[in-house]
Parts: structure tokens; sequence; C-alpha cells
């Protein structure tokens, strides 16, 4: 009888084991901390949104790195049992259908992050139709929320829809880079949209 075909993602790479050691719940974290390394996202006393914050990993490193001065908001639809710190408050709900008002408590935000991603469901029209959703939700926050010259990070999945992604964020933020993190398993479609120097009102375009 054939054996099954292993799932990559339950066996744990050398991420996964590295995160755990250092107390993070998810190996998410090292994404998020070479996109901060490449672009110099996150300092201290900054006002941070986390969308799609669970399990947790991305909001405990920006907790750290914006520090006792900075706030952060982390937003998921599932439960988040991580503890922040006393800047960080956790709302549990959905981010498309949130209002920017309930997303808006420490606005305007410095920094704009969406670790989003959609629960596959085997169809990848229809995963990547749903990450292109969220993506541009996390943008349509952004745009209600974000700062003058603040940043923006998000992920999605590589399709058709890539190019109209990239350039709404490039209609919103003076500069784009797509990354591909190092810590991004070798089979995933992902890639992270960072937009940088969210253009003033009435620059747009």
């Amino acid at each position: 009888m054939p054996q099954k075909p292993k799932n990559p993602y339950k066996r744990p790479d050398a991420f996964t084991k590295a995160a755990k050691a250092q107390g993070y719940p998810a190996r998410s974290v090292f994404k998020l901390e070479e996109i901060d390394r490449r672009v110099r996202l996150l300092r201290p006393g900054q006002r941070v949104l986390d969308l799609g914050a669970a399990p947790g990993s991305w909001s405990m490193y920006a907790a750290q790195r914006i520090g006792a001065a900075g706030k952060l908001l982390a937003v998921d639809l599932s439960p988040i049992t991580a503890a922040f710190g006393p800047q960080a408050t956790v709302v549990q709900g959905d981010a498309l259908s949130l209002t920017n008002e309930a997303l808006a408590q420490f606005a305007p935000y410095d920094v704009v992050l969406s670790d989003m991603a959609p629960a596959t469901s085997g169809s990848k029209i229809a995963d990547q139709a749903r990450s292109y959703e969220l993506f541009m939700r996390a943008v349509a926050v952004a745009e209600a929320l974000l700062a003058p010259g603040g940043a923006f990070v998000g992920k999605i999945f590589m399709s058709e829809d890539f190019v109209k992604a990239r350039d709404a964020l490039r209609n919103l933020c003076e500069e784009v880079r797509s990354i591909r993190p190092e810590g991004t398993r070798a089979n995933s479609v992902e890639i992270f949209l960072v937009g940088l120097r969210r253009k003033a009102a009435g620059k747009a375009g």
C-alpha cells in the first residue's frame, strides 16, 4: 500500500526550533526580523497595527522593538494567548469585517503589518484569490489609518493578481519592495510586499 506523502509543514526545521528556543510561538518571527533588518522598519516609540497576529510571533517581536513607549494593536480571528507586554492590546475579530474605527485605537499608525493568509482549501486559484482579498483589505486599512511617512508589510500568495496588489501599494507609498525572506519554506508561494514612506494625503497616484 503506497505511503501518504508527508506534510512538510509538520516537520520542525531549523527556524521552527530556533523560534521555540527563543520563546516565540512560530517560525514566522524570522521573516519579520529579516524584513525589519533590511528596511529598518521598527523603532522605539512607534504605534503598530498587526493584522492576522495569531499565534503571536510578529506581535511579540514588534512589541520588543517598539518598547514600553510604543503602542501595539494585535488583531486576529483566532484567540491570541501570547503575552506581549503592557504596550499591547489584543482584539479578536475578522479584519475583513471589523470597521476601521475598531482598528483605530492607536491610530495614526507608524507601521501596519499583515501576515494574514487564507485557510488553504486545496484549490490553488481559490486560495490565491482569498490571499489577494486579504492583502487588499490590509492596504485599505493602511490607507485609512497609516500616518504619512509610515510603512506597510503585507503577505500575498503569488498569482496573476500580484501586479494589481503591488500597484495598489505603490499608489499609497513612495517605495515598494518585494521580499521573500530566507525563512520562507521552499514550497511556499507567499511573498511580502513592503511599502515605505506612506504618501501624504493628496499625493496618491
